[in-house]
């Protein structure tokens, strides 16, 4: 791979972020309940459970019609493949969050959104690929046998 090259990346479910997401919620709702007991706190944890199954279903399954599902990256752009179908040119912002776990890429076109990738999403290689360039902002120029060293 080069600078000028393109990297595709096929984005898989992540159960292990769905079950966090989930998980999380789950605990808001729990929360809510045990301080604002009576109807109104019920109604209240039910919506965020309600609340955390949609945001696992759209971001960590990736089931929903805007969650996306495979990425290009070109130099310093990317291209969104929803699972839709649609196509979007997007311009990531300069701040990223990288970490061994995740890597965290704000868009600034077309929309303000941000797309999260674990490690779960990506194979090894493919994952240390992309945190790289969420780094430098330019792809590794080495043989891939040479990335796994």
């Amino acid at each position: 791979m080069s600078g000028a090259r393109n990297l595709r990346l096929e984005l898989a479910p992540s159960y292990a972020l769905a079950a966090a997401i989930v998980a999380l919620h789950a605990l808001a709702a729990g929360s809510v309940a045990v301080v604002l007991p009576g109807a109104a706190g019920g109604l209240l944890a039910a919506a965020l459970l309600a609340l955390g199954a949609a945001a696992a279903w759209s971001r960590g399954l990736l089931r929903s019609p805007a969650s996306v599902r495979a990425m290009e990256i070109s130099g310093s752009g990317v291209i969104l493949e929803l699972a839709s179908g649609a196509r979007i040119d997007g311009q990531p912002a300069e701040r990223r969050y990288v970490s061994r776990f995740m890597v965290t890429l704000p868009m600034r076109r077309p929309v303000r959104r941000t797309i999260l990738v674990t490690g779960d999403m990506l194979g090894r290689d493919s994952f240390r690929a992309l945190r790289i360039w969420a780094l430098w902002g330019r792809l590794p120029a080495v043989a891939g046998k040479q990335l796994a060293a």
